[in-house]
């Protein structure tokens, strides 16, 4: 299938966005393990996935080199929409941790559309060689959104313990 330069530089913007999103996601992911000392469940996720993280980059660097491209041009566009996510999140709760926790969570779903859009591009295109590494990162992305869920009812139980007994509560 023949596809024009046009579609190849939409692709590559796309895998830049994405460069971008995971550099990103390492500078909050380090913020957040330097503030987290109260809930010790969390600085596991967080530190598992900060290492799937680099993963992702070094898997989007490889993807680059098939391409004869480059990250290192990439520009941050993509973090617009991380920032008002952010901001989202922080008008949600009243108290960091449940305000990182649930920014985590709506970062992980625009990572997930992320790498969907760029799984069906690399289809399209008839990248084969991209499809696993992408889909690596997605499945990564899926797995960290679903622990991010699922341990948000008892990180906010320990919140609200945290709060009773007058505790520091917010990390």
């Amino acid at each position: 299938m023949h596809h024009s330069e046009a579609t190849r530089d939409i692709f590559i913007a796309g895998l830049r966005n994405a460069h971008a999103m995971e550099s990103q996601a390492l500078a909050v992911i380090d913020t957040q393990l330097g503030r987290l000392e109260s809930y010790p469940e969390m600085i596991s996720m967080l530190q598992q996935h900060r290492h799937e993280t680099e993963g992702q980059i070094a898997r989007l660097d490889q993807i680059f080199e098939g391409l004869g491209e480059s990250a290192s041009t990439f520009k941050d566009t993509a973090m617009s929409a991380m920032g008002s996510m952010q901001a989202m999140g922080h008008a949600l709760a009243g108290d960091e941790i449940l305000k990182n926790h649930m920014a985590d969570y709506m970062f992980e779903h625009f990572e997930i559309a992320a790498y969907t859009s760029l799984i069906t591009m690399a289809q399209s295109m008839g990248h084969s060689s991209a499809l696993p590494l992408l889909q690596q990162n997605l499945a990564e992305e899926q797995r960290f959104q679903q622990m991010l869920l699922d341990s948000l009812p008892a990180v906010t139980e320990k919140f609200l313990q945290r709060t009773a007994s007058g505790q520091k509560a917010d990390v």
